[in-house]
């Protein structure tokens, strides 16, 4: 089962994809949903448990059914689950017939596409759609979530040229690819506020440099941007230099650096610059790999500055054997 219990702020409610209308209805009740006040839950979408069961609809059957069985009018958030075999294709049947009936769901806030757990599909397999189309065709979108890149094969597609509402966007992938990146920075959200990137691993597709993202480090993409997540970074190193001197870091609330490589070196780099993070509320860097007296010196560091310094979730690499150099790993790659 997807291990999505809420989204946007609102419990997740599956639409079932089989049975008749009254043993969907009953389903849908059994959940804790309501089809006649639909605004308090979010509501999932999934024709497959992503591996050898396929439910009786496909995509665009199952959104027409759900259409007719619930009040869309009143929809606020939508949660995508898997359609399909998630590696072998995108969700295109799925945003396809959303969007042709985008008039139907005239107050949809939030999205989130492929909640897709790993028993399902390896989050660095889940092959995704360009989403751009999905987006233009919901003005008034505030929230995008995406989880799966499949940076080997390279659909993923986010170019938006102009959309006034979004605020949040939110890539979780096992490799992004620059490109991705490149085309989320050039895209035109000035109500962006939130701004999260999962960069992953070279191997699974990760191609992300700090050149990538200079649209959004000098300040001038995203205006009103508060929260910037460089996440699950294979090199973590590289980016506290170019962070550092990063105008837009100036005006953020929430440097999100957490879920990477983060060993002894990166730390003294950070160390070395702590000053140029001194305006903000919150640093994160939770799962990392320091010592006891190096995650002591960061936070004496920090000591001062009224910044809330999050070190939790020390590891420890993995060493099969003496002869071999230690494994870190990013909390999320396969």
């Amino acid at each position: 089962m997807p291990d999505l219990s809420e989204f946007a702020g609102l419990p997740v409610v599956e639409f079932p994809a089989r049975g008749t209308e009254e043993e969907r209805l009953e389903q849908i009740r059994e959940q804790g949903g309501d089809p006649h006040a639909p605004a308090s839950v979010a509501w999932r979408l999934r024709t497959s448990d992503g591996t050898m069961v396929i439910h009786e609809e496909g995509c665009g059957e199952h959104v027409a059914r759900f259409l007719s069985m619930v009040d869309t009018e009143q929809v606020r958030a939508l949660v995508i689950g898997a359609w399909g075999y998630p590696s072998d294709g995108g969700p295109d049947a799925f945003l396809e017939a959303l969007i042709e009936h985008a008039d139907k769901l005239p107050n949809l806030r939030s999205v989130f596409v492929g909640d897709i757990d790993f028993e399902e599909s390896e989050l660095s397999w889940i092959s995704q759609s360009d989403l751009a189309p999905l987006v233009a065709a919901f003005p008034r979108l505030e929230e995008l979530t995406v989880k799966g890149a499949d940076g080997t094969e390279g659909r993923l597609g986010l170019h938006v040229p102009s959309h006034g509402c979004l605020r949040s966007l939110t890539l979780e992938s096992g490799g992004l690819p620059g490109r991705v990146v490149r085309e989320v920075a050039s895209s035109g959200l000035p109500a962006l506020e939130h701004l999260e990137l999962w960069l992953g691993m070279e191997d699974y597709g990760g191609s992300t440099s700090p050149e990538d993202l200079a649209p959004v480090l000098s300040g001038e993409a995203f205006p009103r941007l508060r929260y910037l997540g460089v996440c699950n970074a294979e090199k973590w190193a590289e980016w506290v230099p170019v962070l550092a001197e990063a105008p837009v870091v100036k005006r953020l609330d929430v440097l999100d650096l957490s879920l990477g490589i983060l060993t002894n070196e990166g730390a003294q780099e950070l160390i070395d610059r702590a000053e140029a993070f001194f305006g903000l509320r919150k640093l994160d860097l939770h799962h990392h790999f320091l010592s006891e007296e190096m995650e002591e010196r960061v936070r004496a560091a920090f000591a001062g500055s009224r910044v809330e310094v999050d070190l939790s979730d020390r590891l420890e690499p993995e060493q099969d054997d003496d002869e071999y150099e230690p494994y870190y790993y990013t909390a999320v790659s396969e």
